[in-house]
């Protein structure tokens, strides 16, 4: 049974959100705030999908979305009064797997949430010798043994390898890795590579996996 978290300031929006997708076989949770939101992700978790309305009290929707994105991958759903292009863009740019615009029958939000998901649960998995990162599940293994790596630490590992072999600079580095802040320090990506070096078994010096590039960033080995 999927379970999904729906965030909507309209009481009445919300009811008839839940009682329909609960009506279609789904466990949903509901609030209108999106402090308490990010406490039930951080807490709880179990989702498997949020829908987020972008007008809210305390953030809107977008800032939910921005800050959902530094602690979980799970598919987001913005939805809104807002249907112009630009708003959508905006939605996807901070983090959003898709976009409704109001208004819109509950059962197109079943069917959007399905189709979502069913995408999402196709099996998603990148080996490089020993190596092996189970993207869906953010889950890595090195020599058959799990590896625990941070959000930041993963998302690094994941973008390297995903585009072997392209060296990546540290700014380009922090503009594209959404758990490290955008005006986090040059160096933090150098400390972030060195704690993953060290969980998976890497040498600088002679690396398997990352390697330093002078004067440019790191890369993944060809």
């Amino acid at each position: 049974m999927y379970k999904i978290l729906i965030v909507e300031d309209d009481l009445e929006m919300q009811k008839l959100l839940v009682d329909y997708l609960r009506q279609s076989g789904m466990e949903v949770v509901a609030t209108d705030s999106p402090n308490t939101a990010l406490e039930w992700i951080k807490s709880k978790g179990g989702f498997h999908l949020a829908v987020l309305d972008i007008m809210l009290p305390e953030m809107n929707g977008l800032e939910l979305c921005q800050k959902m994105r530094k602690i979980s991958d799970i598919p987001i759903i913005m939805s809104s009064a807002r249907a112009d292009i630009s708003s959508k863009i905006l939605g996807f740019e901070r983090g959003a797997d898709d976009y409704l615009a109001k208004s819109y029958e509950p059962i197109e939000l079943v069917a959007r949430i399905n189709a979502l998901l069913k995408r999402c649960s196709q099996n998603k998995s990148i080996k490089y010798g020993d190596l092996e990162i189970d993207v869906n599940r953010r889950k890595v293994n090195v020599e058959g043994y799990n590896v625990e790596l941070t959000p930041a630490e993963f998302e690094i590992l994941n973008l390297l390898i995903a585009h072997r072999g392209k060296p990546y600079s540290r700014e380009s580095l922090i503009q594209a890795i959404s758990s490290i802040a955008p005006d986090s320090s040059l160096r933090s990506i150098d400390t972030h590579i060195r704690n993953l070096r060290v969980k998976l078994g890497d040498d600088a010096k002679t690396p398997k996996y990352i390697q330093s590039i002078w004067g440019i960033g790191y890369k993944f080995c060809d």
